[in-house]
């Protein structure tokens, strides 16, 4: 019995890595792709993969957040965190959200094909990378930010105005001032100045 794998991510060059890795392996059934959350779950109306192969950053939601999404509307799909991040919180609050396993992209085959052979049976898989980071993690709590949210932070700590990131990001300035807000938030601090601070030391800058 072949196990149906589906991949969601923004790049077509990591898309087109997998699938090259998977396409022709025996017990795998490739379904296809999605590039942002909208599709993804769009598709998961249609049909249930039995692995989804998920990235952390997503042009429209974070990863973090549509794992949790497809593990409370969709229980039976096992996802594995992919990212190019080996960062403890990314790694944790996928984990936390319900994913079975992490993968960083620059997996082997072997290693791809090893943890989708262990989710499908309900085990956890974390690459060597991700149980190291997790191991060494500190008590430190990162905030998880979205991508935009990441784009806005470097771009304040860049020293750019409301309506120069609102130019710069084709997007509104009260869109701009409310992910202001959301990372002030999300880092508990009060001002500018402590959120680039704050960030430079969670090595986010």
């Amino acid at each position: 019995m072949s196990i149906k794998v589906f991949i969601t991510d923004d790049h077509y060059m990591v898309i087109e890595g997998i699938r090259s890795l998977l396409q022709n392996e025996p017990t795998i059934d490739w379904m296809g792709n999605a590039t942002n959350a909208a599709s993804c779950l769009a598709f998961l109306e249609r049909q249930l993969p039995d692995v989804l192969l998920l990235d952390i950053n997503l042009p429209d939601t974070s990863g973090i957040e549509l794992c949790k999404i497809i593990k409370q509307r969709f229980p039976s799909v096992f996802v594995l965190g992919l990212s190019t991040f080996n960062q403890q919180s990314f790694i944790a609050k996928m984990m936390e959200h319900g994913a079975s396993g992490y993968l960083l992209k620059n997996a082997t085959q072997a290693e791809l094909l090893e943890a989708i052979q262990i989710v499908i049976k309900g085990k956890t898989y974390l690459s060597e990378e991700a149980a190291d980071v997790l191991r060494k993690a500190s008590d430190e709590d990162v905030p998880v930010i979205t991508q935009r949210e990441r784009e806005v932070l470097m771009l304040i700590a860049d020293g750019l105005t409301n309506a120069a990131i609102a130019d710069h990001l084709f997007i509104s300035i009260l869109t701009v001032e409310t992910h202001r807000k959301n990372l002030l938030a999300k880092f508990e601090v009060k001002n500018t100045a402590s959120l680039i601070k704050t960030a430079a030391k969670l090595n986010l800058l």
